[in-house]
C-alpha cells in the first residue's frame, strides 16, 4: 500500500537524521522503490549534524533524476517485412508446461532431514536401473558384520570429502541407516590413477553409488557410478520448426544492450539478413531462461549501474519487447536470481504484481526449473545458478564452457548437487533432481554461450544480452553478448546468430 511506503521512506531517512516533510502524499511513492529513493537522498546529504528536511519538491526532483516522473516506457514498434512469410505462422504450436513447485517450510531440522532423504531415494532409483549397480547393498547398515575383503557396492549421499594425510581421497557417505567411510587411494597405475582422479570430482552432497573392498573401518574404492543419463537417440521431428534460446537479458541494467536486442526483435520479424531470414521464419518456440531484468537491490550499490531504478518499469520494458515478438511464437519466460521472485530454487513464476495485467496467449510465465515440451521435444529450462558452486567444486571446471559443466549436472542428475552453493527451498522434495532426461537441456547465468551434446541430450547455455561489467572485468570473465542459438527440430542442427555488430 502506499501509505507503507511512506512509513518505510520516513523509517530509513530518520536513520540518518532526515525528516519526511508532511506535504509528501502516499500516491508520490505509489511503484517507486523505497530503498534506491532513499539511498540518493542519503547520498545526497551535506556532511552536518542538522536536520535535514525533505519536501514534495525534492521527491519529485530525485524521481525526475531516476527517470520515473511522466517517463514510462514506450511501446517497441517493428513493422514485420512484407516479402516474409514465415513458415512457422501456419504451424499450429504444440506445447505443455511442466512447473517444479515451490513448497513452503519453516526450515526446521527436520525439513532439512526430509530434503535430502528424498535426494537421496529419487536418486538411489536411478541409480538401481542401471546394470552396473547389480548387488548394491539394500543400505548402509547391510556393511555391519561383513568381513575385511568381502566386496560390496553401496550407495549414499556424500556428506564430507578431504584429502588425508597420506594424499588419498577419503569420503563419507551416509544414508537413513549410518554412514560408510569410502578410500580413494592414490595409487601409481594407469587404472589407480583414473580412479583416484574420478574420486576427485566427487562433490558435497551428491548421490553415489560405490564398488569397493572392505578394509577394516573403510570400503577401498575399486569403482565409482554416477546416476548418469542413458544414450539415447536424438527425436525425429517432422515438422521443420526452430526454437531459439535466450537468457540473461538484463532489462533495465546501463549495460543492457538494446540495439542489439531490438536487432534480434527485427530479425525475428523478416528484417534481418537474408542469409538468416529463412531461419527466422522458422522460429515456433523462444525460452528465456531468466534475469530477464537487471531487479534492483541484487547487490551493493546496484542504482549506480541500472538506466532504470524503477523495478516495475524495468519489467514494462522488457513486455514491450515481448509484445513486439510475432504473436504466433510462443514464449516461455522463467526467472532468475536477478528477478523479482524469492531467490530459494526452486523459484515461483513472476507474480502478479509484476505482471501488471500483461497477458498473453503466446506468453507463458513459468517457474525456475521448468519442464516445456515444445513440439515433442522435452526442454529442461532452468536459469543455472548452481552453475558456480559447480564449477567451484569440480576440478576443471571453467567458466569459459558452461556446456561442460551442464554435463556434470546431467551425470549427477542433479541441477544444484552443491548444497548451500545457492539458496534452497529445503522442502519434502527435492524438485531439482532431474529424474525426467531431457532432449534439451537449456541454462544460462554466467553470461557465456556454449553448446554441446551429450548422450543425445543437446545442452545450451545462451549467455547475455548485457555487455561485460565491472565485476566481470575483475574476476577476467569474458562473456559472450548477443549471440541467439537456434535449434532446428527437424534437422537437428544448432545455429549461432550474433547480432553482436551495431
Amino acid at each position: 500500500m502506499p501509505n507503507e511506503q511512506v512509513q518505510e521512506l520516513v523509517r530509513i531517512l530518520s536513520l540518518s537524521r532526515v525528516v519526511l516533510s508532511g506535504d509528501v502524499k502516499p500516491e508520490l511513492l505509489e511503484g517507486i522503490d523505497i530503498d534506491v529513493l532513499a539511498n540518493r537522498i542519503i547520498s545526497s546529504k551535506k556532511e552536518s549534524a542538522a536536520l535535514l528536511v525533505i519536501k514534495s519538491d525534492d521527491i519529485i526532483k530525485e524521481l525526475e533524476e531516476m527517470g520515473k516522473v511522466d517517463k514510462a516506457p514506450l511501446p517497441i514498434e517493428v513493422i514485420r517485412s512484407s516479402d516474409f512469410k514465415p513458415f512457422a505462422m501456419e504451424m499450429d504450436a504444440n506445447y505443455s508446461i511442466n512447473n517444479r513447485q515451490t513448497e513452503r517450510t519453516e526450515g526446521t531440522a527436520s525439513d532439512f532431514v526430509n530434503y535430502f532423504r528424498s535426494r537421496l531415494a529419487k536418486i538411489k532409483t536411478i541409480l538401481e536401473s542401471h546394470a552396473a549397480a547389480a548387488g548394491l547393498l539394500r543400505n548402509l547398515e547391510a556393511l555391519k558384520g561383513l568381513t575385511d575383503g568381502r566386496e560390496v557396492s553401496i550407495v549414499g549421499i556424500v556428506a564430507d570429502k578431504f584429502v588425508t594425510k597420506k594424499g588419498n581421497v577419503m569420503l563419507v557417505l551416509e544414508d537413513e541407516t549410518g554412514e560408510a567411510k569410502v578410500m580413494f587411494m592414490n595409487g601409481t597405475g594407469q587404472k589407480a590413477k583414473e580412479l583416484f582422479e574420478n574420486g576427485g570430482k566427487i562433490i558435497n552432497d551428491e548421490v553415489v553409488a560405490i564398488t569397493g573392498k572392505i578394509s577394516g573401518p573403510f570400503v577401498i574404492a575399486n569403482q565409482v557410478l554416477w546416476p548418469d543419463i542413458p544414450i539415447r537417440t536424438k527425436k525425429n521431428i517432422e515438422d521443420d520448426i526452430a526454437i531459439a534460446f535466450m537468457s540473461d537479458i538484463h532489462v533495465g541494467s546501463k549495460r543492457f544492450m538494446q540495439k542489439n536486442f531490438e536487432s534480434m526483435i527485427k530479425w525475428l520479424n523478416g528484417n534481418g539478413e537474408q542469409r538468416h531470414k529463412e531461419l527466422a521464419g522458422k522460429v515456433k518456440y523462444i525460452v528465456m531462461a531468466g534475469d530477464v531484468a537487471d531487479g534492483v537491490g541484487i547487490y551493493p550499490g546496484q542504482d549506480r549501474d541500472l538506466a532504470i531504478l524503477d523495478l516495475y518499469a524495468q519489467y514494462q520494458e522488457l513486455f514491450n519487447y515481448i509484445d513486439a515478438i510475432p504473436d504466433y511464437i510462443h514464449v516461455f519466460l522463467l526467472p532468475g536470481n536477478h528477478d523479482a521472485v524469492q531467490r530459494a530454487e526452486p523459484q515461483p513464476p513472476l507474480g502478479s504484481d509484476i505482471l501488471k495485467g500483461f497477458k498473453r496467449d503466446n506468453v507463458h510465465i513459468i517457474s525456475n526449473p521448468s519442464y516445456v515440451t515444445a513440439h515433442g521435444l522435452d526442454i529442461l529450462a532452468y536459469h543455472g545458478t548452481a552453475l558456480d558452486s559447480v564449477i567451484a567444486a569440480i576440478p576443471g571446471m571453467s567458466y569459459a564452457h558452461p556446456e561442460k559443466v551442464m554435463i556434470e549436472m546431467l551425470k549427477r542428475r542433479h541441477l544444484s548437487p552443491v548444497y548451500g552453493g545457492n539458496v534452497i527451498v529445503p522442502s519434502r522434495e527435492d524438485n531439482l533432481v532431474i529424474d525426467k532426461v531431457p532432449d534439451i537441456l537449456h541454462m544460462g547465468h554466467i553470461h557465456k554461450n556454449g553448446i554441446s551434446s551429450y548422450h543425445g541430450v543437446e545442452i545450451v547455455n545462451s549467455g547475455t544480452w548485457q555487455a561485460r561489467t565491472d565485476y566481470q572485468i575483475m574476476q577476467g570473465h569474458i562473456p559472450t553478448p548477443c549471440v541467439l542459438p537456434v535449434y532446428e527440430a527437424k534437422s537437428k542442427n544448432f545455429t549461432s546468430i550474433s547480432f553482436g555488430e551495431q
